[in-house]
């Protein structure tokens, strides 16, 4: 292996990582992958993106049956939760995905290095390499058959390098991840179903777990330090979502400042300093910690590479390209860009394309879709009505209920709303904001409307098939001109 020169070697296995090792090899690059765990996948497979919805879908298949009757379907009065089924049903999930990407893998003629890698330095004679040591033991992996004996290391050799080495879940300070204050790895193998739950931290991790866990029959306190939940979001965005919250019997606090946790037999208390300056505590069982992940560039010997890094993060130009030639970064290393599975593999795909000579678009972040999978869901994608107005814009709002769409009545789903946002001068579409039924997936209507620079009248006279939960965003489109058919 050692002998080897790859024009492509990426480290780190998560989505942008494994992507943009697909994608290079597609091109025709030789390429090695390294990875220290014996899975590829990464956090999103493992422990973040694919177990939670796989147990928000299990939640919202609950909450219906909560209606059984009201669907024609009788016999359904008393449904018992089985904690052991629902986490098998995740684990079976993750370990199909996993050899999926195993078999990709292979598909694509892709080198697997496993092990953990760190970098050497800058190129020598065009050619940069990294040393991979086996001290993560591989978890069951055959380290022998893949070159490996005690304590050794291996070199990958490549004319390129790309650091996706992903991230960690950040911790309140003074405290450690156990049974009881929670990281979402933790909560992903709690034993048992927690009667009660405090989360502090109210982004997509936090309001995904805390309908997950609300749904199931658990008292759900979120505590928030910012003045909104989901504070990414529009404004009137988090206001609906914390509506619905407390219509749920979700106990939102939000201008909280958490001043300890402390242990007991029965969990622990929770205290914290409310809006209002008032001492506030509460007993839960568990607590979860949902605060933002940190970078994982620590223990990868990068400062041997001239990159100054900013609080960790690795600052990268529009191509994903780093200070130090010939060495990129993607995923949730990157300063400035959202930590999203899906903005990792689209930068691993540029990265790729731009390495192997092929045409390439950068990563826009005005043109993210975003999603948090909670109920009701919520996908945005652009500006905010206020982030637009302060750039300047002249702004023209439409909002569209899901009460007046059918398919929602249908769905027994109508809360949430879509709310549109473009120019008042040429009619372009600036941002869509939507809560509500599957809005994770409507969402994606309007990241190519905004990617295509289409107006409010184009959409306007695109055909939206009846009935369906998408007919609402030609209401929407519409009501931005104030002609909104259902309302």
């Amino acid at each position: 292996m050692a002998d080897t020169i790859y024009d492509l070697a990426i480290l780190g296995g998560g989505p942008a990582g494994y992507t943009c090792a697909i994608r290079a090899a597609q091109l025709g690059l030789k390429v090695a992958l390294i990875e220290k765990t014996d899975k590829l996948g990464g956090t999103c497979l493992h422990w973040g993106c694919i177990p939670t919805k796989s147990m928000l879908f299990s939640a919202e298949v609950w909450d219906h049956l909560k209606h059984a009757a009201s669907y024609g379907i009788d016999g359904v009065t008393a449904p018992q939760l089985n904690w052991d089924n629902l986490l098998q049903r995740k684990n079976d999930i993750i370990m199909k995905h996993t050899k999926g990407l195993d078999f990709l893998m292979k598909k694509n003629k892709i080198t697997v290095v496993r092990g953990h890698g760190r970098l050497t330095g800058p190129a020598k004679d065009g050619v940069l390499s990294v040393d991979v040591s086996d001290e993560d033991k591989g978890k069951g992996r055959d380290l022998q058959a893949e070159g490996f004996t005690a304590q050794t290391k291996t070199q990958v050799k490549a004319k390129k390098l790309v650091l996706a080495m992903g991230s960690d879940a950040r911790m309140l300070p003074g405290y450690e991840p156990d049974d009881t204050i929670l990281t979402n790895m933790q909560v992903l193998t709690l034993p048992a179903m927690p009667k009660s739950l405090a989360v502090i931290g109210s982004g997509a991790v936090g309001v995904e777990f805390a309908s997950v866990f609300n749904s199931f029959g658990a008292d759900v306190t979120i505590l928030e330090a910012l003045p909104r939940i989901v504070n990414v979001e529009d404004e009137e965005i988090s206001k609906e979502l914390a509506r619905q919250y407390k219509k749920r019997g979700i106990d939102i606090n939000t201008g909280s400042k958490v001043e300890k946790i402390e242990k007991n037999k029965d969990g622990a208390l929770v205290s914290w300093t409310d809006g209002a300056g008032k001492a506030q505590s509460k007993q839960v069982e568990k607590v979860l910690v949902a605060v933002g992940r940190a970078p994982r560039t620590y223990d990868s010997a990068i400062d041997k590479l001239n990159i100054q890094l900013d609080r960790g993060f690795v600052p990268v130009n529009e191509w994903m390209e780093t200070t130090e030639p010939g060495v990129y970064a993607i995923g949730d290393i990157v300063a400035g860009l959202p930590q999203l599975a899906h903005v990792g593999a689209m930068a691993g795909i540029v990265v790729a394309s731009k390495a192997a000579g092929k045409y390439a678009r950068p990563v826009r972040k005005d043109r993210v879709p975003g999603c948090t999978y909670c109920d009701p869901q919520i996908g945005s994608v652009g500006l905010t009505e206020a982030q637009a107005k302060e750039k300047g814009y002249q702004v023209k709002v439409g909002k569209f209920p899901f009460v007046g769409n059918s398919k929602a009545t249908i769905l027994d789903s109508h809360d949430g709303f879509v709310k549109v946002v473009s120019d008042a001068k040429y009619g372009e579409i600036l941002g869509v904001h939507i809560i509500g039924p599957q809005a994770t997936e409507l969402i994606s209507e309007c990241v190519t409307a905004i990617e295509l620079e289409a107006t409010v009248e184009e959409m306007m006279f695109t055909i939206h098939a009846h009935p369906t939960l998408y007919e609402a965003l030609l209401d929407g489109f519409s009501a931005v001109e104030g002609m909104p058919i259902n309302v």
